[in-house]
C-alpha cells in the first residue's frame, strides 16, 4: 500500500536512506579502491592484470545478483532481504579490512558484490511500492543522488586515506556507516506486499551466470589479451551461449528469472538503452578524465579527484530537481533537454580532445553532470511507468542490472582504445595518452548521439504509447 498522495512519512524516508547509505558505501568502495591498486600492487606483490580482478569480481557478482531482485522481492520479506545484504556488506569490508593476502582481499570483494547486488533494486523497489505515484520521479531522484554522489567522493576519499593512513581505512571508515544503515533499516523498513512461495530456477541462473560472466570477463581482457583468442572472443561465446540458455528457459517456465517479456513495450526498451548508454558514456568519461589529468597534464590522483568534484556533486544534486521536474511538468523536458546537453558536452570534450586544460575539463564536464542529473533518475523512473505495474520488479531488476553491466563495459571498451592507440602511436606517453583519449571521446559521442536520437524517438514520436499504464 503506499502513501497518501499527499506526502511521504519520515518512516518512509529512513527506509529509503538506510539501504541508499548501504548502497552509497558499495560505490564509494569500488571507486575508492582505484586509487589503491598501486600501493595493493606492491604489497601482495601482484600485476596490474591481476589487481584489476578487485573491480571485475565485484561487477561481475553484481551483475550476476541483481537479475534475481525481482524473485527476492516476491519470495522473501524486504526487511529480511536488507538485513542479509548489509550482514554481508559488513562481513565483506571486516574481511578486506584484515585482508592478509590478495585472495583474501578479492573473497570480501565478492561477498560485498553480493550484498550490493541484493540491496541497490531494493531501494528503488520500496520507492516503487510505496511512495505516491505524483512523488515517484522525485524520490528516484533522491535514490540516485545517494549513489551518484559516491563516485564523487570516492577518489577523493581514496587519494586522502592512502596518502595519509593506509589503504585498510577505506574500509574501516565504512563499517560504523553500514551499523547504523542496518539499526536504520531494522527500525523503519515494512513490508507491504504479500510473500509468494515460488521455486527457484537453477537452470536460469546458470545462465545468468554464464551470460555475465562471459561478457563481463571478455570485456575485461579486451585491452590485455588477443580478440579473437580465448580470453576474449571464448569469453563472449559463452557469454552468447548463456543468453540463449536464459532466453529459451524463460519462454519455458511460468515465473522466469528474467522477464523479457518487459521489452516487448518498445518505450521501455528504448529507456533501457538510452540508460544503458548514458551509463557507458558516464564511465567511459570517469576513466578518460583523470586519466588525462594525471599523465597529459602532469596533476596528481589527489588533484584530479578535486577537479571533477564540483560536476560530479552537482549532477548528483540536480537528480531529485530533475525528478521534480518529471512529477510536475512530464518527460519530455527533462530528457530531452538532458540529452541534447550530453551531446553537446561530448562534442565539446573531442573538439578540444588534445588540448584540455584542467578549466576547461571543469566546465564541460559540469554541463555533462548536468545532463546525468537530468537524465539517469527520469530515465528509471519514466521508463518504468511504461510497464504494467506487475512488471515492475522485473523492469527495476533488467535497469539495475543493464547499469552494472555498462559499467564493466565502458571501462573496458574505453581503457583498451586508449590502449591500442598508444601502442600505434610512436611517441611521448603524453602525446599518445592524448591521441587515444580523442579516439575514445569519439567513441562516446557517437553513443551520445544515439542515446539522444532514442530519446527524441521515444519521447517525441510515440505518443500513443508514451503514458504510464497505471498504478
Amino acid at each position: 500500500m503506499k502513501e497518501n498522495e499527499e506526502g511521504i512519512s519520515k518512516k518512509l524516508l529512513a527506509s529509503i536512506l538506510a539501504i541508499g547509505i548501504m548502497s552509497f558505501c558499495g560505490v564509494v568502495v569500488e571507486t575508492a579502491m582505484n586509487i589503491t591498486f598501486p600501493t595493493l600492487i606492491k604489497e601482495f606483490n601482484v600485476s596490474t592484470a591481476t589487481v584489476q580482478w578487485m573491480t571485475t569480481i565485484y561487477l561481475l557478482v553484481v551483475a550476476i545478483i541483481m537479475p534475481l531482485s525481482a524473485f527476492f522481492k516476491k519470495r522473501f520479506k524486504v526487511r529480511s532481504l536488507f538485513v542479509m545484504a548489509n550482514l554481508l556488506f559488513i562481513f565483506g569490508v571486516f574481511l578486506d579490512a584484515i585482508a592478509p593476502n590478495f585472495l583474501f582481499l578479492l573473497l570480501g570483494r565478492f561477498i560485498q558484490g553480493i550484498g550490493t547486488g541484493i540491496a541497490l533494486p531494493l531501494m528503488f523497489n520500496i520507492i516503487l511500492e510505496q511512495v505516491p505515484s505524483n512523488k515517484i520521479g522525485m524520490m528516484i531522484g533522491i535514490g540516485t543522488l545517494i549513489t551518484a554522489i559516491a563516485p564523487a567522493i570516492g577518489p577523493t576519499f581514496g587519494g586522502i586515506v592512502v596518502a595519509t593512513i593506509g589503504w585498510r581505512f577505506i574500509f574501516i571508515f565504512l563499517l560504523p556507516i553500514l551499523f547504523v544503515s542496518l539499526i536504520l533499516g531494522l527500525i523503519t523498513i515494512r513490508q507491504v506486499s504479500s510473500i509468494e512461495r515460488d521455486s527457484f530456477d537453477f537452470l536460469s541462473f546458470f545462465g545468468i551466470v554464464l551470460l555475465f560472466g562471459g561478457f563481463i570477463i571478455g570485456f575485461s581482457n579486451v585491452g590485455t589479451s588477443k580478440l579473437f583468442g580465448l580470453a576474449v572472443l571464448g569469453a563472449w561465446l559463452v557469454g552468447f551461449l548463456g543468453f540463449g540458455l536464459l532466453f529459451w528457459r524463460s519462454k519455458n517456465i511460468s515465473q522466469p528469472l528474467i522477464n523479457f517479456d518487459v521489452f516487448r513495450n518498445l518505450n521501455f526498451t528504448g529507456h533501457a538503452i538510452s540508460l544503458f548508454l548514458l551509463q557507458l558514456i558516464s564511465l567511459g568519461l570517469a576513466l578518460i578524465l583523470p586519466n588525462y589529468i594525471q599523465v597529459v597534464n602532469g596533476k596528481s590522483a589527489f588533484i584530479s579527484g578535486l577537479i571533477l568534484f564540483p560536476a560530479a556533486a552537482l549532477g548528483a544534486v540536480l537528480a531529485p530537481l530533475g525528478g521534480k521536474i518529471l512529477d510536475n511538468f512530464g518527460a519530455k523536458k527533462p530528457l530531452m533537454f538532458g540529452a541534447f546537453l550530453t551531446f553537446v558536452s561530448s562534442l565539446l570534450f573531442l573538439i578540444f580532445s588534445l588540448h584540455l586544460t584542467d578549466n576547461l575539463i571543469l566546465f564541460i564536464y559540469i554541463f555533462y553532470m548536468a545532463s546525468v542529473g537530468l537524465t539517469l533518475g527520469n530515465l528509471i523512473s519514466n521508463g518504468l511507468k511504461q510497464l504494467p505495474n506487475k512488471l515492475n520488479a522485473d523492469g527495476n531488476a533488467i535497469l539495475n542490472t543493464l547499469q552494472q553491466f555498462a559499467g564493466a563495459v565502458g571501462t573496458s571498451i574505453v581503457a583498451a582504445i586508449i590502449t591500442f592507440s598508444q601502442d600505434k602511436v610512436d611517441s611521448s606517453k603524453k602525446i599518445s595518452t592524448a591521441l587515444g583519449s580523442k579516439n575514445a571521446l569519439l567513441f562516446l559521442l557517437i553513443l551520445a548521439f544515439i542515446e539522444f536520437a532514442i530519446i527524441t524517438k521515444v519521447v517525441c514520436f510515440n505518443k500513443k504509447q508514451y503514458k504510464s499504464l497505471g498504478n
